[in-house]
């Protein structure tokens, strides 16, 4: 009778565990998504216009959820705060912001894949910040990272860079970006540990709306246009609650039952499902050079998740790829 309560307590925990898998790649692929809604509304719209209707649409969503936890936010102290208002000033803000800007005038496809440098920025300012090392085969790792970052960016070496300003300035936006989503990684995990995933996030969203008001109304009167069709209205709500809330839930759902190991392969869905979609639906594609350099970036990122990182226990990330 033990054997099989064993047996079946072991497999309810592979289930369990296959479950955890597979909501991380449905959040994934539904980030995936996320060019197909932002690259044709910045036609219209500014990236901050767009930022910042998008946390609109987010905060009266999430409301509820700071309402039902106020209790729990009250308990917070002043270190927990100041943590989680820069990841909503860091990783909401600017670097969504400085995403959609990449989209905007730069390679939706390139953009993507650059954003899969975050844990090198993670990894290093964990070492700066809290003092934590990172896994021995941290180092043999950064090398081959760095060099297929290098390959996605630049289409064509033998001509470098385009001379359009825009192109080197869309590649420093996508760096900024995955740089100031691995700092919010990095001290929301204080913030993590003293109130949980869904009003955290909340309160994210909602600290973050007031910094983009300011933004939204320091832009000239012509960046401050608004969508000028339902069909644009819609897109924007739908990009905020599928790649953005509905994603980012989905996968913090699943972490709580994934290894950082094993996420890390299932976070691979994301770029693969927006290089391909944007290859289909936008007409964007990559050089050969490019297509090589994204496989030895996904490549080097996966193989520091397993021997770099030295976690062994899932965190949800403050950070994330486009709302988050």
């Amino acid at each position: 009778m033990c054997a099989r309560l064993c047996y079946l307590y072991r497999l309810a925990g592979g289930i369990l565990k296959r479950r955890g898998v597979a909501l991380v790649v449905l959040g994934s692929l539904l980030w995936g998504t996320d060019s197909l809604f932002r690259r044709p509304l910045s036609r219209g719209l500014s990236p901050v216009t767009i930022v910042y209707l998008e946390h609109l649409v987010l905060s009266l969503v999430v409301l509820p959820w700071v309402v039902r936890a106020r209790a729990e936010i009250a308990r917070l102290e002043p270190r927990a705060w100041l943590s989680i208002l820069f990841v909503a000033a860091g990783g909401s803000v600017f670097a969504t912001s400085l995403f959609t800007y990449a989209i905007k005038y730069g390679n939706p496809s390139v953009t993507v894949l650059l954003q899969k440098t975050q844990p090198l920025w993670a990894i290093l300012l964990a070492r700066a910040v809290l003092s934590e090392r990172p896994g021995g085969g941290f180092w043999h790792w950064v090398a081959p990272a760095i060099a297929g970052a290098c390959f996605v960016s630049v289409p064509d070496w033998r001509n470098g860079l385009y001379f359009d300003l825009r192109q080197p300035l869309a590649l420093a936006a996508a760096l900024g970006a995955a740089a100031l989503w691995g700092a919010s990684t990095v001290l929301g995990r204080y913030a993590t540990a003293r109130v949980s995933t869904v009003p955290l996030t909340a309160l994210r969203f909602l600290l973050a709306l007031p910094i983009l008001v300011v933004l939204y109304w320091l832009q000239p009167a012509l960046e401050r246009r608004l969508p000028s069709s339902p069909a644009d209205a819609g897109m924007l709500v739908a990009m905020a609650l599928g790649p953005g809330l509905a994603a980012l839930l989905l996968y913090y759902r699943g972490l709580r039952s994934t290894i950082a190991p094993v996420a890390s392969i299932a976070e691979l869905a994301f770029p693969l499902t927006a290089v391909a979609l944007n290859w289909i639906f936008l007409d964007i594609r990559l050089t050969p050079a490019q297509l090589a350099g994204g496989v030895l970036l996904l490549v080097s990122v996966t193989g520091l998740g397993y021997f770099g990182s030295g976690a062994e226990r899932p965190e949800a990330p403050q950070g994330g790829p486009s709302i988050e």
